[in-house]
């Protein structure tokens, strides 16, 4: 960016900043600090291995320098502005989980459609962390990360002194990677009369049980009870492999029984004979793939990594990275709630033609001298495609 668009940046962060309310991290003394700030150019550095001794000392920096980009570890040291790491003499770290919503799979449409798909997958990570994993709310902390997608911050002390590759079985589960369907369906063995031997009986998990077993039972029945109500269901049955409309009628006739629905929400699969198990797990697989959470597996695995700071300014948005309750989460439009610039008008002239939405308005720019609101001209030359002022070259 040139020094001009440099220069108008900084003094509308700064501005941002004389007023700020942050989010620090627990024992944020402890923790390793890192800034990149606007410069005009291509080059770009973080400054790293800061350590702060009070919030004042937070405070006064970020209003200092009104950096682009705000970040601390994820970890707790004993020295953490040691200039090397192997010198800071690491203690403990926060879990952290990194939802990035343009590495999810599926077309994306728009800057909006991207983040509603980042929210959507954050639910359901939410669902994995307070239901499987049991963390109290107090614990996990819901970030927008003033960019992409959403970031989960968990301080639970169960957690904290976990290395890399406990933390990459917990991302393994919440993914569902080494998910073992044939232990879905399994045998029971039961013990006869006297006189007679033992019988194995199959048996499904039931409604109740924890972990993915709870899970696909829960899944399978309200997947398919929904599917037995539809006009097109047996359109949507045969849609699967093997699935053809003597065994789709089957399907529907039992999902539509409630006494068979009922014995199976408890684990009895006597309900589903006449459903042959391969056409049951390819069901199951494609429900797997629907409950299962899409996490940035390297940032969990981390345990020195640097994250964004709550209530920090992102530098290719201008947006606020922000926190949020489990309550807030659902809510939360991020292309209004997080834009924190006002409505007045500002002339820059744009390098390159660009479409945005904000606070429910559309933008599409095009090369040239172009007058918008505040909040989105710093958003476009947060973006690189335009610069401040109406200075024509």
């Amino acid at each position: 960016m040139d020094e001009r668009t440099r220069a108008y940046l900084v003094s509308k962060f700064q501005e941002y900043y004389s007023q700020a309310e942050l989010t620090l991290p627990p024992e944020f003394t402890s923790r390793e600090w890192g800034f990149i700030e606007f410069t005009s150019g291509q080059d770009t550095f973080m400054k790293r291995h800061r350590e702060f001794g009070s919030k004042g000392e937070v405070y006064d920096y970020m209003r200092g320098i009104a950096p682009a980009h705000a970040y601390h570890s994820v970890a707790y040291y004993e020295y953490p502005g040691a200039p090397k790491m192997n010198g800071k003499n690491w203690l403990k770290a926060d879990l952290i989980f990194d939802i990035d919503s343009d590495h999810l799979p599926g077309s994306i449409n728009s800057y909006g459609d991207m983040l509603e798909k980042g929210k959507r997958e954050t639910l359901k990570l939410l669902d994995f962390l307070l239901d499987d994993f049991g963390f109290d709310e107090s614990n996990v902390h819901a970030v927008f990360s003033g960019g992409r997608g959403y970031h989960f911050h968990i301080s639970d002390p169960s957690v904290l002194s976990l290395k890399s590759p406990e933390r990459r079985e917990i991302v393994d589960y919440v993914s569902s990677k080494g998910l073992d369907l044939e232990r879905v369906f399994s045998n029971r063995e039961i013990s006869g009369d006297a006189g007679t031997e033992s019988a194995k009986v199959p048996v499904f998990p039931s409604e109740t049980d924890g972990g993915w077993g709870g899970r696909i039972n829960r899944y399978l029945i309200s997947y398919l009870s929904s599917i037995a109500e539809q006009e097109e269901g047996l359109d949507i049955l045969t849609g699967f492999k093997g699935i053809g409309e003597k065994t789709a009628s089957n399907i529907i006739d039992t999902f539509k029984d409630e006494k068979k629905v009922s014995s199976l929400k408890k684990g009895k699969i006597d309900g589903l004979s006449g459903i042959k198990k391969d056409i049951l797990t390819a069901i199951i697989k494609h429900g797997v793939g629907e409950m299962a959470a899409v996490v940035d597996e390297p940032v969990t695995a981390d345990i020195k990594r640097l994250i964004r700071l709550p209530g920090s300014l992102h530098g290719k948005s201008g947006m606020k990275v922000t926190a949020l309750s489990i309550d807030e989460l659902e809510s939360f439009e991020p292309l209004n709630d997080a834009i924190v610039f006002s409505d007045k008008s500002v002339k820059l002239k744009v390098i390159k033609p660009f479409a945005v939405q904000m606070k429910g308005n559309d933008f599409v720019v095009e090369e040239g001298i172009q007058e918008v609101p505040e909040y989105a001209a710093v958003y476009l030359m947060c973006r690189g495609v335009a610069e401040y002022g109406s200075k024509r070259a």
